[in-house]
């Protein structure tokens, strides 16, 4: 079953009602590019926030003229992007735990164990029989460039960006704020609602449903099995994925519509 409050999945019509929409506002060829890989490629917004240049294109050398660079065919992404890597370091240096499971053997193994130590007089802190904190690993994954509309974006976005500074590295990050730093996923995360909710008007649209509207269209409409869609968005378990079997709401509302009871008076 889906979670309540899940990000709106857009239709194509809001989806090109967007993408029309910000070419009415400032920056539009990066916009424009953050959007398309947000739907055609389904990456989570920190994913997103820690794009470098490399990962979608190589570099010319520097002249003076318009630097080159050429689009790659495929998007490498690194495991330390992904979600639980903490590629972005900001992880609690202690973890709060708030409950702790064993299996039946080792909890029977515990018993002993203090039962031992007990019997020997041993000073006893139950802090020392806690069992490891499981840390979440991110996974990488290659995404294939191939969406034509995509790669117009990126490119239209990279020839801009080289323009106004032919000096960039490869390691540079691919987007930028309006101050000329690099997002954060929270800022980021505020700036794709800004653009869907406030400037295209869709509700409970987010940062979020460029992957959820992308992995809806795999499973209901292209009718890719869940492994695919399990690939393209990194789940480790498809479990996950499986969430995405809901059907769209669209699809909802046409049942809804036509389910009522025709009365002949």
């Amino acid at each position: 079953m889906s979670k309540t409050g899940q990000a709106r999945v857009l239709t194509p019509e809001q989806f090109a009602y967007l993408l029309n929409v910000i070419q009415e506002h400032r920056h539009p060829q990066k916009n424009t590019a953050l959007v398309q890989i947000s739907f055609k490629l389904g990456l989570r917004v920190q994913e997103i926030a820690l794009l470098q240049i490399k990962d979608v294109a190589e570099l010319g050398p520097e002249t003076t003229d318009q630097r080159s660079f050429r689009l790659k065919e495929i998007l490498a992404l690194p495991a330390a992007y992904t979600k639980g890597a903490d590629a972005l370091k900001r992880s609690k240096s202690t973890y709060q735990r708030r409950r702790i499971s064993f299996s039946i053997h080792d909890f029977d193994q515990l018993v002993r164990r203090i039962e031992t130590m007990a019997k020997a007089g041993a000073e006893i802190n139950p802090e020392d029989f806690y069992p490891e904190v499981k840390k979440h690993r991110g996974k990488s994954r290659d995404l294939p460039l191939s969406d034509s509309v995509l790669r117009t974006a990126l490119e239209a976005y990279l020839r801009l960006r080289l323009a106004k500074d032919p000096t960039l590295k490869k390691t540079s990050p691919l987007f930028l704020t309006q101050k000329g730093v690099p997002y954060s996923p929270n800022t980021l995360q505020e700036h794709l609602a800004l653009m869907q909710r406030q400037w295209a008007g869709i509700e409970r649209a987010s940062s979020h449903s460029g992957r959820r509207t992308l992995m809806t269209n795999i499973i209901h409409e292209q009718k890719k099995s869940v492994k695919v869609a399990q690939k393209i968005a990194g789940h480790v378990s498809a479990s996950t994925t499986l969430i995405y079997e809901e059907p769209p709401e669209e699809s909802l509302k046409e049942t809804l519509h036509s389910v009522g009871f025709t009365f002949i008076g």
